[in-house]
């Protein structure tokens, strides 16, 4: 599925766009989307938040955005009145979506797209819709600048949510609280994917934050599933989606001098596809890596003055 350079694509694929209070981010990548011109297009806008005086002209404001949609489109909005909640909100904003709609594409207000993504997507979504080894379509590329094999895309055992693409059979599977699985149960099954044991050691806390609900969150509930039923995410070998929303406004991605903000926008050319389909573990140790400063770790880890701790630690057990 190529599209001459000179020409925007145009998606086959319907859009959910989940927005909130941030009225510029959601102008630029509604443009975005403006140019790839879905024939229908939802619309997910969390409520304002109770102690947030200015919030609810905010909301407002970027709910207003969407009234620009000038070309022929279904619009469908879910705006709600009260705040639920980062979990909540977007969680049941891809259920609504995914209810009416066997597959599409999902954009938050922060992920700002290449026009390149929607085809890549469209392209993805035709070719695994029936593959069950693949389960989730990934935008961004985190690589910074690194290819993985000759193909357009490579495949992973991550989950990256800025700006993706998937189906309603994966998706009915989503539950946000996690419920089938266990603590005393996760590590081992964690220890089969990554072999690093601080991966191992981060992942296994994230999960159990989710489980006492500590973590206000949604996407790392899709990625623990992926996790537990052996799948593999695409993701170009150029990245797609730039997150425009760093910075102290953001809710989780608040440091504007990360190596992931603002990266810039490539596009794939004739889009070619791997002949393997078996995850590159190196790409995805390179990006966790960094998301979860393993090499501090180790450096700590190794450091003399700790391992005397544990070796005294040891005497006792």
């Amino acid at each position: 599925m190529n599209a001459p350079d000179n020409l925007i694509y145009k998606t086959k694929s319907p859009v959910l766009f989940i927005i909130f209070n941030r009225p510029d981010t959601t102008q630029r990548v509604f443009e975005k989307i403006k140019e790839a011109q879905p024939s229908r297009l939802y619309v997910a806008a969390d409520g304002p938040r109770a102690d947030r005086p200015a919030e609810p002209e905010m909301c407002e404001q970027a709910r207003a955005i969407i009234k620009q949609v000038n070309w022929p489109c279904e619009v469908k909005t879910l705006f709600r009145e009260s705040n639920l909640g980062c979990k909540e909100a977007v969680s049941s904003g891809i259920t609504w979506f995914f209810e009416q709609e066997e597959e599409g594409i999902i954009l938050e207000d922060d992920c700002l797209p290449a026009n390149d993504f929607f085809r890549y997507c469209d392209t993805m979504l035709e070719r695994y819709r029936h593959d069950t080894r693949i389960r989730h379509i990934g935008g961004c590329n985190l690589q910074q600048g690194q290819k993985w094999g000759n193909a357009s895309y490579y495949f992973s055992n991550m989950t990256h949510v800025w700006g993706w693409a998937g189906w309603r059979r994966v998706w009915k599977d989503y539950d946000k609280e996690l419920s089938p699985y266990h603590s005393n149960e996760v590590r081992p099954q964690l220890e089969t994917i990554f072999n690093d044991r601080f991966i191992v050691d981060t992942w296994e806390e994230f999960f159990n934050y989710m489980k006492a609900d500590k973590i206000d969150t949604w996407d790392f509930q899709l990625a623990f599933l992926n996790f537990f039923n052996n799948s593999l995410s695409t993701i170009p070998n150029v990245n797609l989606i730039s997150n425009i929303g760093f910075g102290e406004n953001s809710t989780h991605t608040t440091d504007p001098d990360s190596l992931n903000a603002n990266l810039p926008l490539g596009t794939l050319g004739e889009i070619t596809h791997p002949l393997y389909v078996l995850p590159q573990k190196g790409a995805d140790l390179f990006t966790l890596r960094y998301d979860f400063n393993i090499e501090a770790r180790w450096r700590k880890y190794n450091h003399p003055r700790y391992k005397a701790k544990r070796w005294f630690k040891g005497l006792f057990k």
